[in-house]
């Protein structure tokens, strides 16, 4: 059957998505490439339109995209976008597909190339009726550490303030996206070398974190450490050493899920204690650190 273009149907209630799911990946694969044959079929002899042609392609794109095959995900999406822009499609339409391919290209370390995918992705939504300004808030975030990577701070930066507006506007000030973009922020204002400001970023993001999660929440321990490491920036090691204490003891309940994040945030606290001459300290953390990990 023809995908519709008009259809509700989510791309993870497609049966290739239930063939992935039970590791029938070739099988997946088969079925989407024949689903593209047909709408295409059917488009050239005209019992098919461009934008059913469309939808099948970004189905194939999907299923290529969840079995790892990158440049074939590409090449479907893009056939898609072409496809969908040529029909005139949907705003709908044009910014899942340019969020898809973006997404696509962010994640595979292309990210100047996702940059106006996302840019346009985020016109499209916010050009809806009615406009669909926090899923464009989250591809603000997105966008905004591609620019922070790309040392465009002032970029980066509009656009995390873009997104934490919208976010706090519809889920108020208390939401863990509102959290997240708090914390970016302040890795940004860290990495741009304004620590003060970074220490507020995070300072509100651990706060609207603990409202919402807990003291004891991994997601805690995160703000803890970077709170640590701008407290050392600002020369303040006593307030970093204390950060670090206790970024270590949230992890350390959570060790079997956390052992990644325990070791880092350990061998960061290590290194500090090294600078500041506290060796016995350090050896105690470090013995920590070893008897928690085996």
């Amino acid at each position: 059957m023809i995908p519709d273009a008009d259809s509700n149907e989510t791309l993870t209630e497609d049966p290739a998505m239930i063939m992935i799911r039970e590791g029938r990946g070739d099988e997946a694969m088969q079925w989407a490439i024949a689903q593209v044959s047909e709408a295409r079929q059917a488009e050239e002899d005209g019992d098919g339109t461009l934008l059913q042609l469309a939808v099948a392609l970004e189905r194939l794109g999907t299923v290529a995209k969840e079995l790892g095959d990158v440049d074939g995900a590409e090449a479907a999406l893009r056939e898609a976008l072409e496809a969908a822009l040529k029909a005139e499609g949907s705003l709908s339409l044009l910014a899942g597909l340019r969020t898809n391919l973006a997404t696509l290209l962010d994640f595979s370390q292309r990210e100047a190339d996702a940059v106006p995918l996302y840019e346009q992705a985020i016109a499209d939504y916010e050009a809806m009726d009615p406009a669909e300004v926090e899923v464009a808030a989250q591809l603000r975030n997105n966008l905004a550490m591609i620019y922070k990577g790309l040392g465009k701070f002032a970029l980066a930066e509009q656009h995390y303030l873009r997104a934490l507006e919208v976010l706090e506007g519809k889920q108020g000030a208390a939401s863990e996206p509102v959290a997240a973009v708090y914390n970016n922020l302040g890795g940004l204002y860290y990495t741009a070398g304004f620590a003060e400001q970074a220490k507020e970023m995070f300072t509100q993001g651990m706060n609207t974190r603990v409202e919402l999660l807990g003291e004891d929440h991994p997601d805690v321990a995160q703000s803890h450490c970077n709170l640590a490491t701008v407290f050392h920036e600002l020369g303040d090691n006593e307030t970093a050493v204390e950060h670090f204490e206790r970024s270590l003891d949230i992890l350390e309940k959570h060790v079997q899920d956390e052992a990644a994040s325990f070791e880092a945030v350990g061998g960061d606290y290590v290194s500090l204690l090294e600078l500041m001459g506290e060796e016995k300290k350090m050896l105690a953390v470090r013995k920590r650190l070893q008897k928690a990990l085996a």
